[in-house]
């Protein structure tokens, strides 16, 4: 069977936004979205519901992007930051 890197699809309260796709990447939504329902047993779900959870993988994943978030976070805490002397 296929590893894929989305399993089932939760059902979370959305935020609306608008994005326009290239048609090519909504065609492999579609064809992504079959394969998962394949691979799940679940009913395909629409092309549109797969976007937040690749993109919440996507930067789960993005090691650059959790080192810079840590650092932020870091230097908004107050006394984290570095002691002088």
């Amino acid at each position: 069977m296929t590893k894929l890197k989305l399993g089932p699809i939760a059902d979370d309260k959305p935020v609306r936004v608008s994005v326009e796709l290239p048609a090519a990447v909504h065609r492999d939504l579609m064809a992504y979205a079959e394969v998962l329902s394949r691979a799940t047993g679940q009913t395909a779900p629409e092309p549109a519901k797969l976007i937040p959870p690749m993109v919440e993988r996507f930067m789960a994943t993005d090691r650059a992007f959790a080192k810079a978030r840590r650092d932020q976070i870091a230097q908004a805490r107050p006394g984290s930051g570095e002691r002088s002397g």
